[in-house]
C-alpha cells in the first residue's frame, strides 16, 4: 500500500534512536539560521520599554553550541537596529553584517565568531513599526488610563523584537529582565510576578527549552486574581473580576487534561486577558496564555478557547511542529485534545455540538479554497510565503478529524495510550509530520494491518480536500433544531424554537441553518425573538452579522460597525470585511470603517485586511 511504502522509506532515511530523531535540526524555509552548524541554547535578555518612542532597547546574550567549528553564527532579524555585537563580557567586539532583506523573512544577521566564542552579546533597538509589538494608547485599552504593550511572536515575528534563530525547530531556555514605567506590570511566557513593584524592574525565568514563537511580553496596568493554587487570571482592573469568574473552571480543565495525557509540565497555568485589539482568540505562550476579551460572554459559554490553549501545553509547547509546514501537528492535536477536555468537563453533547460546527467550518474552508487547492493538505507547502497564510481551519479541523478517524478505527483507549506515550517520548522536542507518521505506523498501526487501510493516512496528510472516509458527526441538540427548521416557511412564529436554542453553540448552529430563502421579515422575527443583534456573545454576533450582511439586514449595521471598531480578532474581522466588500455599496462602507479602525488592529490583522482592500 502507498502508506506502507512511504513509512518504510521514511524509516530507512531517518533511522536511529528516538532521541537522535527528535534532536536533529530540520531545514526551515522560514529561517536563515543554520543550526546544524551553530545553534543557540540559552538567552539572557535585558530590555527597557520606551512608550513614547515605541521601542524596546537593550541586549540579548546568546549561549551557543558551535557543532562544526564554524566561523559564523546566523540569526534572524527584521527591522532591528543593531548597534554592537561583542563577546559576553563586552571586551571583544565581534564583526557582523546583514544579508539581503526579504519582505517576509527580514535579514540574516551574520556574526563572525572567535575560536573560543561560547556566548554572543547583541546590543539593539526595535523599530517603532516592529510587527510583533502592539503599542496601545490609554484610549485603546479597557481601562483608558495607561498605555499597554503586548507581543505576538507566532509565526515568524519574534525576529522583529529579538535577534534569534526564529524557527519552531530550535528551542532554548531564557532569563530576562524588563524595565518598565513604575505604574505598569511586566509579564512574560515564564515564571511571573503577581503584583507591581516600586522599581519597575521585573525578572523572569523559563527553565524549559521553548521555540522563539513562544517568546512573549506584555506590559500594562495589570492585576492578578487567583483561581486555584496553580492557576489564575491577569487583566486590566476593569476586566479582572469578570475574567476571573469566566475562567473560574480552569482548575477542572487542568485536572481533566492531566487525566487524559499525563502531568502538566510547566508549573503554573495563568491567563492574561488582553485589550480587544489582540488578533487571535488565544496564544499559548508557556505558563501565560494570552486571551482575547471576546471570550468573556458572562456565561462561560466560550471557555472552550481556554481548553484549547491549555491543551497546547502538551501539543505545541511540549511537542512542537518542527517547521510551519507541520503546523497541523500543533493545531490538529490541540483541537482534538480541546474537545476531549470539553467532553470531560462539560459532557459529551457539548463536545458533539462543537464537533458538528467544526465539520461545517471545514466544509466552508474547503469550499472557499477549492477541493484541489494544495493549502487543503495537512502537510503544508509554505516556502516563499508568509506562514500566517497557512493558519486557517485546515490545520485545526482537518487535523482534528484525522485524529478522530484514527480514534474511531483503533478505539479510544488504544489511541489515548498511544498519545500519552507520544507526548512523553517527544517532550520538549520539535518534530515533523514524518516523525509522527513513523511513530503512528511503528507504535500503533503495526498492531493490526487492517487499521492502515481503514484510516488511509496519505489521503489525510498529503492529498487535498476532505477524505471520503471522514467519520460522520451527530448531535442530538442540532438534530432537534434541524427538525424544527424543516417546517420553516419564512414567516412562521418561532417562539417554540427558543426552548431548544439556548446555548451559544445552539444559537450559532441555528443561525447557520436558517434557510437561504429567509428574507428581511424572517430575520426581523428571528432578531425579535432571540436578540442576536445585541447578543453580547462575540461568536453568536459574528455568525449573525455574517448572515445580516449577506441578506442586507440593515437594522444590524450599526452594531456591525461598532463590532469592527472595538474587536481586532482576525477570525471575526477578516470574514466580515470580505463579505462587506462583495458589493459596491458595502465596499465603500467597509473602507470608511477600516480607515477608522486600522490603527486599533494588530499587524497580523491589518496585513490581512490591507490585502482585501487592495
Amino acid at each position: 500500500m502507498k502508506l506502507t511504502f512511504v513509512v518504510f522509506l521514511l524509516t530507512f532515511v531517518l533511522a536511529g534512536c528516538s532521541e537522535q530523531k527528535v534532536s536533529r535540526h530540520i531545514g526551515d524555509p522560514h529561517s536563515f539560521a543554520r543550526p546544524q552548524e551553530v545553534v543557540v541554547t540559552h538567552l539572557d535578555l535585558s530590555l527597557s520599554a520606551d512608550f513614547e518612542k515605541h521601542e524596546l532597547s537593550g541586549t540579548a546574550v546568546w549561549d551557543i553550541e558551535n557543532k562544526t567549528n564554524s566561523k559564523e553564527l546566523i540569526l534572524d532579524t527584521r527591522d532591528l537596529k543593531i548597534t554592537r555585537v561583542s563577546t559576553q563580557d563586552s571586551t571583544q567586539t565581534l564583526k557582523y553584517s546583514f544579508g539581503i532583506a526579504d519582505p517576509i523573512m527580514g535579514s540574516a544577521l551574520k556574526i563572525e565568531l572567535k575560536p573560543n566564542t561560547t556566548k554572543v552579546r547583541i546590543w539593539y533597538t526595535t523599530s517603532n513599526k516592529a510587527a510583533a509589538l502592539q503599542w496601545l494608547t490609554p484610549e485603546q485599552t479597557a481601562g483608558k488610563k495607561y498605555p499597554f504593550l503586548y507581543t505576538q511572536s507566532e509565526a515568524i515575528l519574534a525576529r522583529t523584537w529579538i535577534p534569534c534563530q526564529d524557527s519552531p525547530g530550535i528551542r532554548f531556555t531564557y532569563n530576562a529582565t524588563i524595565k518598565v514605567p513604575g505604574n505598569l506590570l511586566a509579564l512574560m511566557s515564564a515564571e511571573n510576578p503577581q503584583s507591581k513593584n516600586s522599581t519597575g524592574r521585573y525578572s523572569f525565568k523559563q527553565a524549559h527549552a521553548i521555540p522563539s514563537y513562544l517568546m512573549a511580553l506584555a506590559i500594562g496596568d495589570i492585576q492578578f486574581k487567583s483561581v486555584d493554587e496553580r492557576s489564575g487570571v491577569y487583566a486590566e482592573p476593569v476586566t479582572l473580576s469578570k475574567a476571573a469568574w469566566e475562567f473560574g473552571e480552569m482548575g477542572k480543565m487542568i485536572t481533566a487534561a492531566e487525566k487524559l495525557y499525563g502531568p502538566y509540565a510547566w508549573g503554573r497555568y495563568d491567563v492574561l486577558v488582553l485589550p480587544p485589539s489582540f488578533p487571535f482568540g488565544g496564544m499559548e505562550n508557556p505558563m501565560l496564555t494570552f486571551a482575547t476579551p471576546t471570550v468573556i460572554a458572562g456565561d462561560r459559554s466560550l471557555v472552550s478557547l481556554i481548553a484549547h490553549e491549555l491543551a497546547h501545553s502538551w501539543s505545541g509547547n511540549l511537542v512542537t511542529n518542527a517547521t510551519w509546514n507541520d503546523f497541523w501537528l500543533n493545531e490538529g492535536f490541540t483541537t482534538y485534545f480541546e474537545r476531549r477536555i470539553v467532553e470531560e468537563v462539560y459532557g459529551k453533547e457539548e463536545a458533539k455540538m462543537q464537533e458538528s460546527l467544526a465539520f461545517g467550518y471545514l466544509k466552508d474552508i474547503i469550499a472557499e479554497l477549492g477541493e484541489t487547492n494544495h493549502d487543503t493538505k495537512l502537510k503544508g507547502e509554505l516556502a516563499g510565503r508568509d506562514p500566517d497564510e497557512g493558519m486557517n481551519d485546515i490545520a485545526y479541523e482537518k487535523g482534528y478529524f484525522f485524529l478522530r478517524k484514527i480514534e474511531s478505527v483503533v478505539g479510544r483507549k488504544t489511541f489515548d495510550s498511544f498519545l500519552k506515550n507520544y507526548f512523553h517520548e517527544h517532550a520538549f522536542h520539535s518534530i515533523t509530520t514524518e516523525d509522527f507518521l513513523r511513530d503512528l505506523e511503528s507504535k500503533l498501526l503495526a498492531q493490526n494491518t487492517a487499521w492502515s487501510e481503514a484510516i488511509n493516512v496519505n489521503s489525510w496528510v498529503y492529498e487535498t480536500g476532505i477524505p471520503a472516509n471522514i467519520t460522520p458527526v451527530d448531535s442530538k441538540s442540532f438534530d432537534a433544531i434541524d427538525s424544527a427548521l424543516a417546517s420553516w416557511n419564512g414567516s412562521m412564529r418561532i417562539e417554540g424554537l427558543k426552548q431548544m436554542v439556548n446555548s451559544a453553540n445552539e444559537k450559532i448552529y441555528f443561525i447557520k441553518m436558517l434557510p437561504d430563502s429567509i428574507g428581511i421579515n424572517g430575520l426581523t422575527e428571528v432578531d425579535r425573538e432571540f436578540g442576536f443583534t445585541n447578543s453580547g456573545n462575540a461568536e453568536v454576533e459574528f455568525a449573525w452579522y455574517m448572515l445580516c450582511l449577506k441578506k442586507n439586514y440593515k437594522p444590524a449595521y450599526p452594531n456591525i460597525e461598532r463590532f469592527l471598531t472595538r474587536v481586532g480578532r482576525r477570525k471575526f474581522v477578516e470574514p466580515l470585511f470580505k463579505q462587506m466588500i462583495s458589493t459596491g455599496e458595502g465596499k465603500e462602507w467597509a473602507r470608511k470603517i477600516y480607515s477608522r479602525s486600522r490603527e486599533n488592529y494588530h499587524s497580523v490583522t491589518y496585513n490581512s485586511i490591507d490585502n482585501l482592500m487592495r
